[in-house]
Formats: structure tokens, sequence, C-alpha cells
């Protein structure tokens, strides 16, 4: 009886009263952090964390295979490429030119078929599901009130606040973008069961459409946006607007904050393989048309990957903006180092997935170095 005393005075109790206090506190979802990255030996969110969550199933359709270059990896990863690929832990790496695709390499026992975490890289097929929503009329116009939508930001400045502001992060939401932080939004977002009530307790104080901030909580807010206005799950929406149309070759899979509420982490977490991600920079490419069908509307694409602000050339609606050795690209961008790299004039498009990237951004440099070396690299492969 005293070493049960004992151990209910040392360690039950303690423990109990923890508990207690972070769901108090609103934090209990630090416990499903912990046990989701810690227990699984990461410090971050990871490439394959989406097995730890509830998903969404996006259906594919009749797959439309990518044509093969005649001179399909026949020419060797430089050696400044593998370098790269060591040092950042990365598990694919394909170069399209013309539409087919020229090389193509898979690391660390995945395959051209394994689902990988997108993470932010579905920030932009978030804004092409705002564009299909616009063209199909169920949301007017770039210029539409959020508060069209949720009363809850119907009030003082966040009645200006709409989803064109959304979508080129101009929003001017209090929210704080840490990763590595385990008290930010950002990562309660990212553990907790029902997104919609922490998006609805949000506030808007900057006024909006003045300056671009990249915060994952204006994405998950269109992406409430675009559901309420189609009626249909992010999902269910992406799968029959794009996945299908473009003939992606496998399903993919959209977490969830819970089973119960079954609300998309619209900001991240769509996981799929780099041929299928690499079907929406083609789709931009070719100004929204997809073997003759228009998925979007040209003018949408144009606006998409043009800056929004002088002050921020970098970041236009949804997609990353980058100018390197005189050439002009656009981009899908997430956590970790996951790279769907666009260059139009060129036809090219570089997929890189990957466990890490160089993590180098600072005021002056909005993009990490490696991206920069991937191109080089690419470039160099096809010149060969």
């Amino acid at each position: 009886m005293k070493f049960l005393r004992t151990l209910f005075k040392w360690v039950i109790a303690p423990i109990t009263i923890l508990l207690i206090l972070l769901y108090a506190f609103k934090l209990g979802y630090l416990l499903k952090a912990i046990n989701t990255i810690y227990f699984n030996g990461h410090t971050t969110a990871f490439l394959d964390d989406y097995k730890q969550f509830d998903n969404h199933t996006i259906e594919d359709g009749i797959a439309q295979p990518w044509p093969i270059h005649s001179g399909y990896n026949s020419k060797n990863t430089t050696k400044n490429l593998q370098k790269l690929n060591d040092k950042f832990g990365t598990i694919a790496f394909m170069i399209i030119k013309n539409d087919s695709i020229w090389l193509e390499e898979y690391y660390d026992g995945y395959t051209k078929d394994s689902h990988t975490n997108s993470f932010s890289m579905a920030k932009s097929m978030v804004s092409a599901m705002l564009g299909r929503a616009i063209m199909e009329g169920k949301i007017k116009s770039l210029e539409e009130p959020v508060g069209n939508y949720f009363s809850e930001f119907n009030n003082g400045i966040a009645a200006d606040l709409t989803v064109g502001d959304l979508s080129s992060m101009a929003s001017g939401l209090n929210w704080d973008e840490s990763y590595y932080s385990p008290f930010s939004i950002t990562t309660r977002a990212y553990f907790d069961n029902n997104l919609k009530e922490l998006m609805l307790g949000v506030k808007v104080v900057e006024e909006p459409g003045k300056r671009h901030e990249y915060l994952s909580g204006n994405t998950e807010l269109l992406g409430m946006v675009i559901s309420k206005a189609t009626g249909k799950s992010l999902s269910e929406y992406l799968s029959a607007t794009f996945w299908q149309p473009m003939g992606a070759a496998h399903q993919a899979f959209w977490q969830i904050d819970s089973e119960e509420n079954g609300m998309e982490k619209a900001y991240c977490c769509i996981a799929s393989n780099a041929r299928d991600f690499a079907r929406f920079g083609k789709l931009y490419k070719d100004h929204g048309k997809w073997k003759g069908q228009s998925l979007l509307d040209s003018s949408f694409i144009s606006k998409s990957i043009t800056p929004r602000f002088k002050e921020s050339p970098q970041y236009g609606y949804g997609w990353w903006l980058l100018d390197h050795n005189q050439k002009k690209f656009f981009m899908m961008w997430g956590h970790l180092g996951q790279y769907v790299i666009v260059n139009p004039k060129d036809n090219i498009i570089i997929v890189r997935l990957g466990h890490k990237s160089s993590d180098d951004v600072d005021d002056t440099h909005p993009f990490n170095s490696d991206i920069y070396s991937y191109i080089d690299e690419a470039y160099n492969i096809l010149t060969k």
C-alpha cells in the first residue's frame, strides 16, 4: 500500500494534474503532437506523417500517363545534384521538358507510386480551386468579401477581407507562422481536432489587402469559403475539378482535423507523388488548359503568377515567383523542400520531394538556396 501511495503521489497525481491543465488551457493538442511527431523520432512534421492522421481520399479517374522521352534517364545525375540529394534527403527528383519525362530518380525506398506529404504545396492547389469556383460562378470574384460566407468577418476592418486577400497572403490576420514552436497557432492547427472553431476565432488586426505576409491561416479560411460556396468537401471538389480531369495516376489523401469534423487542412497536407503533383505545374504552364479543356480561366492563371505587391515580388495568388539566371519561374513550395518549379518559356517542370531543405530564408532572400541549386543542376543535365 505504501508503494501505491508513493506511486500516486509522485507519478499518477502529477500526470493527472498536467493533463487537466493542458485541456483547461486548450493545449490538449500537444499530446497528439508528442505522440505523432516525437514518438516517431522526428522534431517536426515529416513526409509520411499522413499515416498518423485521419484523411479524406481524393479520388482518381482514368489515368493519363506522362509521355516518356526517348532519352529517358539516359543522362547521369550531376555530382553536385547527387551531393544535394544526399545532404537534404531527396526522395524524388524529376525533370519534365516539352511535357515528357526526361529524368526521374527515386531514393530511400520511395518510388513513382509512393505517397508523401506535400505540405504547403497544397496552398497552390487550393488557389486553383478558388479560380475554378470563380469560373463556375460559385464565388463571385477575387473581390468577394469573406464575410459573405462567415459572419464572424463582417465587422470592422474584417469586413474588407476578400477571398483574393486570402489567396495572395494579404489578410492581416493575427496568425503566428511558427512551425517549431509548440504553442503557435500553426502548430495547434496541425494537431487540433476542430479547425473550424479555431479559424472562426482568429481576428483581422491589420487592414486587409495592403501587404503580403505568408500565413497558413489564410489558406485554411479560404478552403472553408470554397467548401461552403461549392457545397462539397475540398477533397471532393479537388477530385472533380482537377484530379480526375488531369488524369492523376493515383488517388491521393488529404489530412483532416478529425474523423468527427472531417475538415481538410487546406493550408497543407495532400499526400501524393511527384508525377501527379507535376500536373498542376503543367496546367498553369498551359494557361489553364488540359488537353483542350479549360480547367481554369487563363486570366486567373496570369494573375496568379504575377506579383500582387511591388514590394513582395516573390508571391502572386497561391504561387511563388522566382527570377534566376535571367529566367522567370513560378513554383509550388512545401515545408522540408517539396517543390514543383516551372519555367513556361523553356517548357520545363522540375519536381523535387525530400526530407529537408537548406532552410536559409531571411528578409533579403525569400527562397531557400537549394531551390536555385536544383534549378541549376536540372539545366546542367538537360544541356549535357
